[in-house]
């Protein structure tokens, strides 16, 4: 692990916030299956934990948790009677309902207040610590689990995960709809699967197509912050357990997603210096014509 390479400012914490030592809180997510979130949140995890920062990785995603097979951990967790400590692996803190299953091919029936109750103890009851970082791996779609974030904690960022098929765009853009809708802040965008360069060929092939990502960051007001290349190492080295990150730093994969921290941790630091300004007063008297407290 390096050196810490840039401090990082913290997010506007209310006094119910359920992880009141998390400075940034962030979400990943995307109206669509199948585009790599979960991908994407274990390998910029490890990422920022490579750099140097305090990072916890939450498995929000009940029905289909991917954080277990991802990161190659298995186990209980383990309690103090009053919380419960997450697991660790590669310096990176870890909860997944998949931790609390007997059998890992068992599947979650729970209606949509289960799923909330679960969630929120996942945030409350976990003695997370003091990290810099806390990065949910959200499932797909817009409902129940990204409505109990916007209501529970104060994310103050978010990537929007997106193949560049037209197909994918079009579940896409309702979660950026959603996040509008709910105020959840849309850090940047994610292009997972951008290309790809076949062996000993410099050539960039996109097997998906173009521009998708480009095309979800403009209708979303926010930068597209990576382009991820399509190669089996990622695939094989999820599979084994190793995230790409880990398991090969120098590779080209690798090499994205931590080009993709660095850009996260520049934007959210400048989105936390805007909303730090908090409420502007104005004692004109009406003569400015405007409501007199402003953020």
């Amino acid at each position: 692990m390096v050196e810490q390479r840039t401090p990082i400012s913290s997010r506007t914490i209310a006094e119910d916030d359920p992880v009141p030592d998390v400075k940034n809180v962030v979400l990943i997510m995307s109206g669509k299956g199948g585009v790599g979130k979960s991908t994407v949140a274990a390998n910029l995890s490890l990422a920022l934990v490579r750099a140097g920062y305090r990072v916890g990785l939450l498995d929000a995603d009940m029905y289909g948790p991917s954080v277990p097979t991802l990161l190659g951990i298995t186990g209980q967790p383990l309690s103090d009677g009053k919380r419960i400590r997450p697991l660790e692996r590669f310096g990176l803190r870890l909860m997944s309902i998949g931790f609390l299953l007997d059998d890992p091919k068992s599947a979650i029936v729970w209606r949509g207040p289960m799923l909330h109750g679960a969630l929120v103890q996942f945030l409350k009851d976990v003695d997370w610590g003091g990290l810099d970082f806390l990065i949910l791996d959200l499932p797909p779609g817009t409902g129940d689990i990204a409505l109990t974030l916007s209501q529970r904690v104060r994310a103050n960022g978010s990537l929007i995960v997106t193949t560049p098929q037209e197909v994918a765009l079009q579940d896409v853009y309702k979660s950026v709809s959603m996040c509008q809708k709910v105020g959840i802040p849309i850090t940047g965008v994610v292009e997972n699967e951008s290309y790809f360069l076949c062996d000993g060929c410099d050539k960039r092939h996109e097997l998906f197509g173009s521009g998708g990502g480009q095309k979800v960051a403009e209708f979303a007001g926010a930068p597209l912050l990576a382009q991820i290349p399509l190669h089996p190492d990622v695939r094989q080295w999820g599979d084994a357990g190793t995230p790409v990150v880990q398991a090969s730093p120098g590779s080209g994969s690798a090499k994205a997603f931590v080009d993709l921290a660095e850009r996260l941790v520049v934007e959210l630091d400048r989105h936390n210096a805007e909303t730090s300004e908090g409420l502007v007063i104005d004692r004109s008297g009406g003569v400015n014509k405007h409501l007199p407290i402003a953020r």
